[in-house]
């Protein structure tokens, strides 16, 4: 089965509630993965209006044409 995301929304600080394709819904925390970030492209989403300029694009979510982005099936997980 391929899953897409369906929607993604932002609910404060680094937390997205993602919904996918096949009815789950998930609300991810990216607040430790950022802290813990060490390369320069990544650790600028630490500020909290660039990480709010996603977008979804073929199912994916993106940052900045792919800067940033996390397989599907994790986030569907709930992991990254």
């Amino acid at each position: 089965m391929i899953v897409s995301i369906q929607k993604a929304n932002y609910l404060g600080e680094y937390r997205i509630n993602f919904q996918f394709s096949d009815g789950i819904e998930k609300t991810i925390d990216f607040g430790e993965f950022l802290k813990k970030a060490k390369n320069p492209m990544t650790k600028k989403y630490q500020d909290k209006q660039l990480f709010q300029s996603y977008s979804i694009e073929y199912g994916d979510i993106v940052w900045n044409d792919y800067e940033m982005c996390f397989p599907i099936w994790d986030l569907h997980e709930g992991q990254i």
